[in-house]
């Protein structure tokens, strides 16, 4: 074999390699909006059935809400849930609603 059928041959190894990762990065992060949208849902339908549910793990952000922090609240809910700006910024306001 020579030199640049091996150079060849790696590049070819790298480019698949670089792609996969990037379609399976892109199916992770198509979930999780997935699940952001779902998660939205429910907590209006629960809005609207007049029922408030808490998780315990958000007993922080509803704290901070309650001393006014709305931005640190933000920033502990994507923290605690992984979720990104928007979909936090909708769920802690959400949250400040039923307070």
């Amino acid at each position: 074999m020579d030199t640049p059928f091996l150079v060849l041959a790696l590049l070819t190894v790298i480019i698949v390699v670089v792609l996969a990762g990037s379609v399976a990065d892109s199916r992770v992060r198509r979930t999780g909006r997935q699940v952001a949208r779902l998660e939205d849902k429910i907590d209006l339908i629960l809005d609207h059935l007049g029922i408030s549910h808490t998780d315990p793990e958000m007993e922080q952000v509803v704290a901070l809400l309650r001393d006014g922090k709305k931005i640190p609240a933000i920033k502990s809910y994507r923290e605690i849930t992984g979720a990104d700006l928007l979909h936090a910024k909708n769920a802690v306001e959400r949250m400040e609603r039923d307070l």
